[in-house]
């Protein structure tokens, strides 16, 4: 009896297993597609879409450093259009306050009730242009929105959208006018993005393509498939030596002698929750050390806050990272 029980319980297992698969088989082609699709617009690194994925899979959001003109935008309007999502835009500036982000309660030309205005927030990808260019006041309105996907306006919350993807961009080379993202704000952002500029042929290929702005392209998701993909990635399997592997590159970070602050624990849940997300795009169930050591530098880099001589020896903190992956390399 407990024989049959036994074969019966692997059956299911190995028919939840193939089931499973298919699905991920199927993340895997679709959004190859719309990888190879984004590829016709955006002339960067070919990472730059997979990263993107993997942080839309994870439920996470994204962060694009670069100077002006090297397409972040653009980026981030067709990946929106490809992916079937509702798309909207706040252009951040010293004079944006709070309420032109979340929305406004208005009273009634009686005063005897009221009712709520959304703002912007309320959709399904929400492009902060040049975040760091208002007020840590301003700043901290998305706060809630990025962790909890709520927002609270004069006591009331409300949801937002399913799935719910932030790109907020910044340049990192202009200070004057801009107010840095406190380590609160920078912690809720999945993964950091460096965009620089393109090389020569990049460059030529984006000379060709939108001398004429190009319409943007017909979606190849709906939003609802999106967010069956995000419950299906929670079936990506992470070892218990790969989570010490990853936490022992988290514990690394606050230990080393010229980090003032390390890697937080809501950074170790957000590297499983992106090798989950990125095994799932390569057609895997299971995530690898070498998901883990690609998408270190991305995840990590942007939660340290080096001390003030590494700051003047001019380390980064991707360099960090990377001598974490090169001492730890032997746990993997």
């Amino acid at each position: 009896m407990n024989y049959i029980k036994g074969f019966a319980l692997n059956s299911i297992s190995y028919v939840s297993k193939v089931f499973i698969m298919t699905d991920i088989s199927k993340i895997s082609e679709i959004f190859n597609e719309v990888h190879e699709n984004i590829n016709k617009y955006f002339f960067g690194p070919r990472e730059i879409p997979v990263l993107m994925s993997s942080a839309l899979l994870a439920q996470g959001h994204i962060l694009l450093e670069g100077v002006p003109g090297v397409a972040k935008t653009t980026l981030a309007k067709f990946y929106s259009a490809l992916t079937g999502c509702t798309f909207k835009r706040i252009q951040f500036t010293p004079d944006l306050m709070p309420t032109d982000i979340t929305g406004t309660v208005v009273p009634s030309a009686d005063f005897q009730s009221s009712r709520f205005i959304p703002g912007p927030v309320f959709t399904q990808v929400l492009l902060g242009d040049e975040i760091n260019r208002s007020p840590a006041k301003t700043q901290a309105a998305l706060l809630e929105a990025l962790e909890e996907k709520t927002v609270t306006v004069e006591g009331n919350t409300f949801s937002l959208e399913k799935p719910f993807f932030v790109i907020a961009t910044q340049n990192p080379q202009e200070l004057a006018g801009t107010f840095p993202l406190p380590e609160a704000a920078v912690d809720r952002f999945i993964i950091r993005i460096k965009l620089s500029y393109p090389d020569t042929e990049q460059e030529f290929q984006m000379m060709k393509k939108h001398q004429i702005e190009p319409p943007l392209p017909q979606p190849l998701l709906e939003s609802k498939s999106i967010v069956e993909y995000q419950n299906i990635i929670n079936n990506v399997t992470i070892s218990e030596s790969l989570m010490r592997y990853i936490l022992s590159i988290i514990r690394w970070t606050r230990r080393h002698p010229q980090t003032e602050l390390g890697a937080s624990p809501r950074a170790g849940i957000a590297l499983i929750r992106a090798t989950k997300a990125i095994a799932a795009l390569y057609g895997r169930d299971y995530g690898t050390p070498d998901d883990v050591k690609f998408l270190a530098p991305y995840v990590l880099s942007h939660r340290l806050r080096l001390s003030y001589e590494a700051e003047m020896a001019g380390i980064s903190s991707s360099s960090i990272i990377d001598n974490a992956l090169e001492k730890l390399n032997l746990l993997a």
